[in-house]
């Protein structure tokens, strides 16, 4: 009994364990409300879009020797404002729009990485490296998330009338283009925040499959705001620990857990969907003469 608690403890005993714990705990909580947001938006290409348009701020801040979650961030919000202004000056869709941007700047960022010699890895960027990271990373990452989490913690009212009706919102006075652009920024902040972590990619499991879960298992949003964060945080931990025994990379493993979660609220919500329907026809037919 000892030696099988011994091996169920042994992840907690590496400091490069408890790190991986630490800084994805840390920017799940953050990117599992943000999306939720970004769900009843309908914003979740938008995270995507977010998520690869980093790139070249990345490279581009690391030419001209700038911290690079600077250059990320700057690429994040230049992303979300040519978006913004191309799906306001053109006839063209913004789901479309998003595509059309982000794929030209992740190309952008790929074109810049092989063309300017460095010593960053680009695996590192792009998956995460959440079991070598520094303290200084998880500082940074949790001045993303404290930032992240106040904002949506200060103005989450304010934002869900403004994602469920922008012209009501609008009408009662709410400052609109501050909560657009301001849910803009934070996201564009968690991904910075996710860098290390999860990568630039699995970040966008982060910002979509959480509010997924939510929206499937609850029908009132401070419920689907709860499950989501509830449900990142278990697959994180979960999944970085089962990472450790199974010697898989752990942001994968733990997107797997996460799609694994949504599967069975999707299944759950069409068991509820079809009882609620039976019992719809058999009420009708009892009452029919």
């Amino acid at each position: 009994m000892n030696a099988f608690i011994e091996q169920a403890l042994l992840p907690f005993q590496f400091p490069f364990m408890i790190s991986a714990f630490v800084i994805t705990v840390l920017i799940a909580v953050p990117m599992a409300m943000l999306s939720c947001f970004l769900v009843l938006r309908g914003w979740s290409l938008m995270g995507d879009a977010i998520s690869h348009a980093v790139l070249p701020g990345i490279v581009i801040a690391y030419v001209i020797n700038i911290p690079l979650a600077i250059g990320a961030f700057v690429a994040g919000m230049a992303c979300a404002l040519l978006t913004g202004f191309v799906n306001d000056n053109s006839r063209v869709k913004e789901d479309t729009v998003m595509g059309v941007v982000f794929s030209g700047m992740f190309g952008l960022g790929l074109v810049l990485y092989v063309a300017i010699p460095t010593d960053v890895h680009l695996d590192h960027i792009l998956f995460g490296d959440m079991l070598g990271v520094s303290l200084r990373d998880i500082a940074e990452t949790a001045a993303v998330a404290l930032t992240c989490a106040a904002f949506v913690g200060l103005k989450w009212r304010d934002l869900l009338v403004h994602g469920f009706d922008e012209q009501h919102a609008r009408a009662i006075g709410l400052p609109v283009n501050f909560l657009h652009y301001g849910l803009l920024a934070a996201v564009s902040l968690a991904v910075v925040g996710a860098l290390k972590a999860v990568g630039i990619i699995l970040a966008i499991a982060f910002l979509v499959a959480p509010g997924a879960i939510g929206f499937l298992a609850a029908r009132r949003f401070p419920a689907m705001l709860a499950i989501a964060v509830t449900t990142t945080l278990a697959s994180s931990v979960a999944g970085i620990y089962l990472a450790f025994f199974l010697d898989s990379a752990p942001a994968p493993t733990i997107v797997l857990l996460m799609s694994a979660i949504f599967v069975l609220a999707f299944v759950r919500r069409m068991q509820i969907t079809r009882a609620a329907s039976f019992e719809a026809r058999t009420a009708r037919d009892n009452l029919s003469p």
